[in-house]
């Protein structure tokens, strides 16, 4: 190993371990030990998150030359600290420092702060963040934390768009694809009145000389998609990812796009999905009970065709109303034809914490419940229209199924 390799891997340990590692490090390098100019800024970026900044040593901190979580105040001149984290450090770290930032720290309440809040990184735990604290953010900052949340929202839906509309419209379009009349696709209403003509008193049926069918490319509507989503507390990240996924259906023609969001409480917010995300995101209220069978119960008013309606529900299934009430209609909404599938994640980081005995009993009953990350919601959308077994879809896809 080179002298000047050695002197990066010294200077990377004493970055890791902190300003108590410091003299042993030096001892032990044969170069010593120097940081230079940009190494000090992220030394000091560092330390003021993971370094004891009230002067009382983490128990067995020093001793071992770890870095600890501190407790001490925020420091001043905070957005140069975050400056300073998003020049000097990777994307992927600036959003692991700042999450810790807030929960190793408590600053929290700092983004209230305009000033604060422009100078952070935009990412999906922070717009989750945000969501739980909206009730408390002040008029002034309100326009700041809508921007950052906006330009999370729409970074997802860059990401996912392309890939859920080429789905949909591969599994709607599936019959150009062969030039044998498809039966559903029969426009009974003007077969029938075009034939009166044609009918047969003896046997008293009508008998067609010719079948008129809808015109695929006119259709529109032909799906229901439902989008039935948890806002517990704990749901934070999925209901951002379902946001983002709700606005995206709501925009293809060919579905009729429904996104509810609920706790005890049921709530309707198709219009402001389709409007506007983001407005859905700020219209939630992240925590409280949960009571799904309500939501399903409320859901059911939509579905006008089952054998057209797709059923998705996100959450982790810790039902606090009707359990029994839940399975059945879950069950009786699966025997009428209607695909339903539940999320237990929709997230990108972390296992799903979820109701195992919930979970299996819908499963059971033909709702595969499975965690997904949102790469792989596309294939799994086409699989649903397309009439596939979701829980066999799921298995070769590669999510976690109950």
């Amino acid at each position: 190993m080179s002298d000047m390799t050695d002197t990066k891997m010294v200077s990377r340990w004493r970055l890791i371990l902190g300003q108590s590692a410091e003299q042993q490090l030096a001892s032990n390098s044969p170069g010593g030990l120097s940081l230079t100019e940009e190494e000090m800024i992220m030394d000091r970026a560092l330390a003021a998150i993971y370094d004891n900044t009230d002067g009382a040593a983490e128990s067995g901190a020093a001793a071992t030359g770890q870095r600890g979580a501190g407790q001490g105040k925020s420091a001043p001149r905070l957005a140069q600290w975050l400056g300073d984290v998003r020049t000097y450090f990777p994307e992927d770290v600036v959003s692991i420092i700042q999450n810790d930032a807030m929960e190793r720290k408590g600053w929290k309440q700092l983004l209230f702060e305009p000033e604060i809040l422009a100078a952070v990184k935009p990412d999906i735990q922070l717009v989750g963040t945000l969501l739980s604290l909206k009730g408390k953010i002040p008029e002034k900052t309100k326009d700041t934390a809508r921007q950052l949340v906006k330009a999370v929202v729409d970074e997802l839906i860059q990401l996912l768009q392309d890939d859920i509309r080429r789905a949909v419209t591969g599994a709607l379009n599936r019959r150009h694809h062969t030039p044998i009349p498809s039966l559903s696709g029969i426009d009974w209403k003007r077969t029938i009145q075009r034939n009166l003509k044609n009918y047969d008193t003896d046997r008293r049926q009508v008998v067609p000389e010719r079948f008129y069918y809808f015109d695929r490319a006119k259709r529109s509507k032909e799906w229901t998609v439902i989008v039935d989503i948890d806002q517990s507390g704990s749901m934070a990240e999925s209901v951002i990812w379902a946001s983002v996924i709700g606005s995206i259906f709501a925009s293809i023609p060919s579905l009729d796009t429904r996104v509810v969001v609920f706790d005890t409480e049921v709530v309707d917010l198709t219009e402001q999905c389709a409007n506007d995300p983001v407005d859905m995101l700020f219209g939630i209220q992240l925590g409280g009970g949960t009571d799904i069978h309500k939501s399903v119960a409320y859901c059911e008013q939509f579905i006008e065709e089952p054998k057209k309606t797709l059923f998705i529900i996100i959450s982790d299934l810790y039902e606090g109303g009707n359990q029994a009430g839940l399975i059945r209609r879950m069950r009786e909404l699966r025997e009428a034809g209607v695909k339903t599938m539940c999320l237990l994640a929709l997230s990108d980081e972390g296992k799903p914490f979820y109701d195992e005995q919930v979970a299996k009993l819908l499963t059971r009953d033909g709702t595969p419940c499975f965690a997904c990350t949102p790469a792989l919601l596309p294939q799994l959308v086409e699989g649903a229209l397309k009439g596939h077994d979701l829980a066999d879809l799921a298995k070769r896809i590669g999510t976690k199924g109950i």
